[in-house]
């Protein structure tokens, strides 16, 4: 019976180490997920966070966020797909999204690909240190399906700068699982320039 019980402490602490290093890397894990992922109830989860004195995911996204949150500018809040939970202009940006009913295909569950595509283009333009960013172009691959209540982690990084053009790495991952990826061409524009250039636009359709 000692045995027995030393060889599930012993269990117990590995997971728990492995739990440790798992949200080190991805902080944005559900319990759910977490649960699947070591093949363990998601109340041995929450007891094993609470033993290691991890927050709830909630907590960990808005710890996240308060260290690593420059204040958007190219777009405002209301205008993203997703939470952004850390952001460096110019440089790096991630955002996340929970999949929700309105968000997938009735039948099949699986999340609509131009949802993802919006988290990404959003978090492309949100990551731009400019006051008006528009995307030019984006080459992108949707890797694997994203199912109702999963959690997409999307993540820019700016790979390019030249001149007022910038190239952005985006990849979106679930449960560290890539569902997303590909790059984004945006292009910069101060406020004036942009006023300017839609008043010469408008100006050409009068015409």
């Amino acid at each position: 019976m000692d045995e027995v019980k030393r060889l599930r402490s012993k269990r117990k602490e590995k997971r728990q180490e492995a739990l440790k290093r798992v949200l080190l890397e991805d902080p944005f894990l559900t319990d759910a997920e977490l649960a699947a992922r070591f093949g363990v109830s998601v109340q041995t989860i929450r007891l094993d966070r609470m033993t290691l004195g991890i927050p709830e995911v909630r907590e960990r996204l808005k710890d996240v966020a308060v260290r690593h949150f420059d204040r958007l500018r190219a777009l405002e809040e209301q205008d993203l797909i997703g939470e952004v939970e850390a952001l460096k202009r110019d440089e790096y940006a991630r955002s996340v999204l929970r999949i929700q009913p309105e968000h997938v295909f009735t039948r099949s569950r699986i999340a609509r690909g131009h949802v993802l595509f919006a988290q990404a283009n959003s978090l492309a333009i949100a990551v731009t240190d400019a006051d008006w960013a528009l995307t030019a172009s984006a080459l992108l691959q949707f890797v694997t399906p994203v199912e109702l209540g999963q959690t997409v982690v999307m993540e820019a990084t700016v790979r390019l700068k030249a001149g007022t053009r910038r190239e952005i790495v985006i990849k979106g991952t679930v449960a560290a699982r890539t569902v997303l990826e590909g790059v984004w061409t945006v292009v910069l524009m101060a406020h004036e320039d942009a006023l300017r250039k839609k008043h010469a636009t408008g100006a050409r359709y009068k015409a």
